[in-house]
């Protein structure tokens, strides 16, 4: 459940909430030819596609970056205890993320901020658990840092008009009690975190998704969120999810993404990516493929 790495002098902790054989190819990546997930089997099967099932495999998971005095926690997952009807993978879990959080060297209120690549309700849910019969903020002592496009988009309702809402209760239960509690930041591409996290833009997913990059001793990391669900985004780039709003966008992003990542040599840390879980991306001929962290 629980897994570091090291870049520079920056520790980076993976908080495991569950991962399994989940949607069907079609329904998560519509836009994908399934020849494609054929030629790319040696490397896709099983961790990240179930060939005899035909079902990607879906990880949820937090990201915890210990970087000087500050302890941060990146995107926060589904949370424990949340309606969430119509999606059984989601509805009212019960896990160990707190004592798993405590276990890594973050205890709940120990977090000095939260960072959060975009406002869909498998990256909000630990910003809030039920105590005293509410939504409470789960980090009492942290700042929220949320994307100011993600959270205005939804404060006007129109993720409930435009579109597939992929935000949905979340912005209430797991979004809106940090901001009335006064401890949510808004966010925009250029600012920093924690002075080591530097945000940057990366729409179309959502209108106000961004990555988080952090740089130490001459190595790099990124916190991708969902530019890329499953890295047969990675060799076949123009490839979409099917939650994308801005579908051009997102395909304009994921294209800069993956040449910044495999210039810069960074290691990518997405949410959603089968076992290892993260890893890089390399340059094949005029495109791209993913290289695990092992």
């Amino acid at each position: 459940m629980i897994d570091t790495m090291m870049i520079g002098d920056v520790r980076i902790t993976r908080i495991h909430e569950y991962s399994g054989p989940t949607h069907p190819p079609e329904f998560l990546l519509p836009d994908l030819d399934p020849a494609a997930l054929e030629r790319n089997r040696d490397w896709m099967a099983p961790q990240h596609w179930v060939p005899h099932m035909n079902r990607f495999v879906l990880t949820v998971q937090l990201w915890v970056v210990h970087a000087g005095g500050n302890i941060i926690v990146v995107d926060t997952g589904v949370g424990n205890g949340k309606p969430r009807e119509g999606m059984a993978r989601m509805h009212r879990l019960n896990t160990l993320v707190p004592e798993w959080l405590e276990a890594a060297g973050a205890p709940l209120d120990k977090v000095t901020h939260v960072a959060i690549t975009h406002l869909h309700m498998d990256h909000v849910g630990w910003n809030t658990r039920w105590l005293d019969n509410r939504w409470t903020p789960t980090f009492p002592n942290a700042r929220y840092y949320l994307p100011e496009d993600d959270f205005l988009y939804c404060k006007a309702g129109r993720n409930k008009v435009e579109g597939v809402d992929v935000f949905g209760d979340a912005f209430d239960d797991s979004v809106m009690p940090v901001v009335d509690a006064g401890l949510a930041v808004m966010m925009r591409p250029g600012m920093e975190i924690a002075d080591c996290l530097k945000v940057e833009a990366a729409p179309g997913h959502s209108p106000g998704q961004v990555a988080f990059r952090i740089r130490s001793r001459g190595e790099e990391a990124v916190f991708s969120g969902d530019i890329c669900h499953n890295p047969i985004q990675i060799a076949c780039p123009e490839v979409n999810s099917g939650y994308c709003l801005w579908p051009d966008q997102a395909r304009s992003t994921r294209h800069a993404f993956l040449e910044a990542a495999a210039e810069r040599e960074a290691l990518i840390l997405p949410v959603h990516f089968g076992d290892p879980y993260c890893g890089y991306v390399r340059r094949e001929g005029n495109g791209f493929a993913f290289e695990p962290l092992r």
